[in-house]
C-alpha cells in the first residue's frame, strides 16, 4: 500500500533553505517507509506563489482553483511534513495564510512533522512556541520530533540525526504495526486508520472487560 505524504514548503525562494530542510525530511520519511517494506508517494506544495491568491482568500472567503487544488492535495495526505522560515520570531505570514483558509477539519488526526528554520540559533523555540499550537488547534497529530535549522546547523551531524530520527517517527505514523484488539485499534496493520473520518472494518475485537478477565484468570 503507498501512502502519501505531502510538503508544505513555505520557504519564499526557490532555493531556500527552507525548502531543502524540507526536501531532506522527505527524503527521511521515503528511506524509513522503505526499510519497512512499503512504499511513500511525495508531493510538494510550494505556498510562496499561492501568496497574493491567500490574500485574497483571506479577504474575500473566495479560495482561487489554485489555492482550492492545494487543499485539495493536504486534505487527502495520510501525513504532512511543514516547513516555515522564521519571521519576527514566528512562522511567516504566507504559512499562516495557507492555514489559515484551510478547511479546520482538513487535517484532524493526520501526523505531521513540523519543521522551521532561521538565521541563527535564537529562534530554535519557535516549533514550540508557535507551531506546534497552530496545529494542535487544527487536531493534527503533532509529531514529537520537530526539526529546526538554523544556517549554521546544515551539514552537521546533529541536524542528520534529528532528520532521520523525524522522519522515522512520521515513517512509523504512516506504517502502523498494529496495537492490542480491544483498546480501539485494529487488528490488521495494514488496515491502521490514520486520520478522522476514514472508516474501516477493524474486524473482530475483543473488549476490554475479556482482556482484564483473561490477564487476572478470573471468569
Amino acid at each position: 500500500m503507498t501512502r502519501r505524504v505531502v510538503v508544505v514548503n513555505a520557504g519564499v525562494s526557490a532555493a531556500s533553505s527552507t525548502k531543502l530542510l524540507a526536501e531532506q525530511l522527505a527524503g527521511a520519511v521515503d528511506a524509513a517507509v522503505s526499510a519497512r517494506g512499503e512504499q511513500v508517494q511525495i508531493d510538494y506544495i510550494d505556498v510562496s506563489p499561492l501568496a497574493r491568491d491567500l490574500a485574497t482568500a483571506i479577504t474575500s472567503g473566495v479560495p482561487s482553483a489554485e489555492v482550492r487544488a492545494a487543499h485539495d492535495v493536504v486534505a487527502d495526505a495520510d501525513g504532512l511534513i511543514v516547513a516555515t522560515p522564521v519571521f519576527t520570531a514566528s512562522y511567516s505570514g504566507i504559512f499562516k495564510m495557507f492555514f489559515d483558509t484551510l478547511d479546520p477539519d482538513a487535517i484532524t488526526g493526520v501526523p505531521v512533522l513540523a519543521a522551521a528554520t532561521a538565521g541563527t540559533a535564537r529562534h530554535s523555540l519557535v516549533i514550540d512556541h508557535a507551531i506546534r499550537p497552530l496545529l494542535a488547534y487544527l487536531r493534527a497529530d503533532v509529531l514529537p520530533t520537530g526539526v529546526f535549522a538554523a544556517t549554521d546547523d546544515f551539514g552537521a551531524p546533529e541536524l542528520g540525526d534529528r532528520i532521520s530520527r523525524a522522519g522515522a517517527e512520521l515513517a512509523q505514523r504512516l506504517v502502523s504495526d498494529g496495537v492490542v484488539a480491544g483498546f480501539g485499534g485494529p487488528t490488521d496493520a495494514g488496515s491502521a486508520p490514520r486520520r478522522s473520518g476514514r472508516s474501516n472494518d477493524l474486524g473482530p475485537v475483543t473488549d476490554f472487560a475479556t482482556l482484564l478477565n483473561g490477564h487476572t484468570g478470573q471468569t
